[in-house]
């Protein structure tokens, strides 16, 4: 399994976007992004950060439903 580094939101919200999500909103400093599944809608919830803790990015990850694999590939 990859190792997860420190990234900024913005980079986070890049790699994810990558993946097929789309921003839907932000209020504040939180950006809400969407995904469309077969099984239904997947939605995250982005702190606008300059970094992102590896907590944070591993709970963002698991709203989600993204491995750190599949997220380090898009970085």
């Amino acid at each position: 399994m990859p190792k997860l580094h420190r990234v900024s939101a913005q980079k986070a919200i890049h790699a994810l976007e990558n993946l097929g999500f789309k921003q839907v909103r932000q209020r504040g400093s939180h950006v809400v992004l969407k995904k469309q599944t077969p099984t239904g809608e997947i939605g995250c919830v982005v702190p606008l950060h300059r970094e992102l803790a590896i907590g944070a990015l591993r709970g963002i990850l698991r709203q989600a439903d993204v491995t750190p694999a599949e997220f380090m590939e898009q970085l």
